[in-house]
């Protein structure tokens, strides 16, 4: 069983996602989106979807800060209010816990008490394995080897720690949890209002644990003037004088284990309502993340891949949602886009005079690390269908992503570290789905999609040189060829908003991978709608005429550069790809 210490995984995530990333109301969604995620990479991890997220129904109880008043004092903001929540974080957690409730992922709080009591309970209850994950250091006092409970912290770089009672000596020179929550009460922890003692750190705190056992004897032992095992008469009289407050802070820092959480821990987890999670994912802008969650609770158990890797697979579209299956993997998100069922027995060949405009469209696009192709990383992929009918995946681009590519897109270096497939997976799952869909006569559209398959191709040839990646390739359709074809001489610039814009095409999330497939999805919709003469061109015939028209703009763009004084201004003209 996986217990989650849910409020500082959102306030982790809250620090360290993107503020950026915002729902359909302009509300940052980015704790929601970095707790689902961490919830369905633990699913995978463990292999179990038998996960509680537990809540602080008081973050100052009431029984703790009589021990000791001064308890988590300096993280009230609101005197009034005795909250330390920022309100953009506050605003977030309804949203949260909409979708866990829904997925069937309990939520379990109870009055008075902190998520470390509920823990602690259900760690002493739990009849099976348990894993604490958190990185709230005082959990490590639950560690247990006898009922088996450890603990997973996250660390820097997107890698986690697992800590057991084994790994307790080398790792703070305490042989279990008992005697590591001693260690705390004598280190401190000011950001909890915990004094400590003075002078007194971790590793003289743990010194003198291994030479004298416990607290109390360390105590004892300070009282009748030892002065050995690091023992000495500075430390000494500050034991002797911080004693009351030690205990105190050992109280304090021990959970309670015996709150009642109502919950039956052998029916965890509960049923999924599809319905209800569509409900409350509705607007929000965390599709990707809800997909994978509901992914990783479908695969959980079926001996799948525990890496946190992305796994495509199908989630629900607005005709099958009743009947649908389980979605994407860890960062991955979204359904398969599947053939048309008119033509799914037809062979490519026998379409190929179809005009483009009325076979199957399917949208892509990438985010990456930067704006040249030859070195940009893919970070984010999309192919999209519909609204409902999108295929996406997050990738470990193995690389740093700069700030000014985090800043377009929202995908730090930890988040794609933390959640995202290895990239060289992740580009073979792509020429797949290109492949697939050449084989089955799709059209795939984007905007500016020279550089996307340009991009694709330096990728190929870095982590899958025996794939030839041109001749994968269906009929593509750039919007961005189009659109300058179409209003050769309309003022303003190409961009995909601006061009949504000018096609009144919705474009909520700019710079979403999937969000700015089906912007480009719909453009080319619009665009044939605008010209029948090229809606009405064969697959065969938009590949050879976008070709043309694209070599026609970048000479005429290379021509008008060199005019206004940029005399060595050179603009390549390659069409689908550089």
């Amino acid at each position: 069983m996986v217990l989650i210490d849910t409020p500082a995984l959102y306030y982790r995530a809250f620090y360290s996602v993107p503020d950026s990333i915002v729902n359909d109301e302009g509300q940052p969604v980015n704790a929601v989106r970095g707790v689902l995620d961490a919830i369905a990479q633990m699913i995978r991890r463990f292999d179990s979807p038998r996960v509680v997220a537990t809540m602080d129904a008081d973050w100052r109880p009431a029984f703790r800060t009589a021990i000791m008043p001064e308890y988590k004092a300096a993280r009230v903001k609101d005197a009034e209010a005795g909250t330390e929540i920022p309100p953009e974080l506050d605003a977030q957690l309804p949203i949260m816990t909409d979708v866990l409730r829904a997925a069937g992922i309990p939520i379990a709080e109870v009055d008075g008490t902190e998520a470390d009591d509920v823990i602690a309970t259900m760690a002493a209850q739990s009849q099976t394995p348990v894993v604490i994950v958190s990185p709230d250091r005082d959990l490590l006092a639950l560690i247990d080897a006898a009922s088996d409970v450890s603990v997973l912290r996250p660390r820097k770089g997107g890698e986690w720690e697992a800590i057991s009672q084994a790994d307790l000596p080398e790792a703070y020179g305490v042989p279990d949890g008992t005697r590591y929550r001693e260690l705390a009460a004598m280190r401190g922890d000011p950001s909890d209002g915990l004094p400590g003692a003075p002078g007194i750190g971790e590793k003289t705190a743990a010194t003198l644990l291994a030479n004298f056992g416990s607290l109390e004897s360390i105590i004892k032992a300070a009282k009748a003037g030892v002065k050995t095992g690091g023992l000495s008469p500075k430390r000494a009289a500050t034991l002797i004088e911080e004693e009351e407050t030690l205990h105190k802070t050992i109280e304090v820092m021990r959970c309670l284990t015996d709150v009642a959480h109502g919950l039956d821990l052998e029916s965890v987890p509960g049923e999924c309502d599809r319905t209800a999670v569509e409900a409350a994912a509705h607007g929000q802008n965390i599709r990707r993340s809800v997909d994978n969650l509901i992914a990783a609770l479908g695969d959980a158990g079926r001996g799948n891949d525990q890496s946190g890797t992305t796994q495509p697979a199908p989630v629900p579209t607005s005709t099958t949602a009743a009947g649908a299956g389980s979605g994407p993997a860890s960062g991955s998100a979204a359904a398969s886009v599947s053939p048309a069922k008119s033509r799914a027995s037809q062979s490519p060949g026998s379409v190929s005079a179809e005009a483009w405009s009325q076979s199957r469209l399917v949208g892509f696009d990438l985010e990456t690390t930067g704006v040249d192709p030859a070195t940009a990383r893919i970070v984010t992929a999309a192919f999209v269908e519909s609204a409902d009918n999108a295929r996406t995946w997050l990738a470990d681009p193995g690389v740093e992503i700069p700030e000014p590519a985090r800043a377009v897109h929202g995908i730090t270096t930890e988040f794609a570290q933390a959640n995202g497939a290895p990239v060289a997976e992740v580009v073979a799952e792509l020429c797949t789905v290109l492949a697939d869909l050449k084989a089955e006569g799709a059209v795939v559209v984007g905007h500016n999609i020279v550089y996307d398959l340009s991009v694709m191709s330096a990728e190929v040839k870095r982590h899958q040189p025996h794939i030839g990646l041109a001749a994968l390739l269906p009929t593509i359709v750039d919007t961005f060829v189009l659109d300058k074809k179409v209003e050769q001489f309309r003022r303003g610039k190409r961009t995909l908003t601006e061009t949504a814009k000018r096609w009144k095409v919705s474009l909520l999330d700019a710079h979403d991978a999937a969000a700015d497939a089906l912007a480009a999805l719909d453009i080319s919709r619009a665009l044939a709608q605008s010209s029948e003469e090229i809606a009405q061109l064969t697959r065969d015939e938009i590949m050879a005429a976008q070709g043309e028209w694209k070599r026609d703009q970048a000479a005429d763009l290379q021509s008008w550069l060199r005019r206004k004084g940029n005399a060595e201004a050179v603009v390549d003209g390659s069409w689908p790809m550089a």
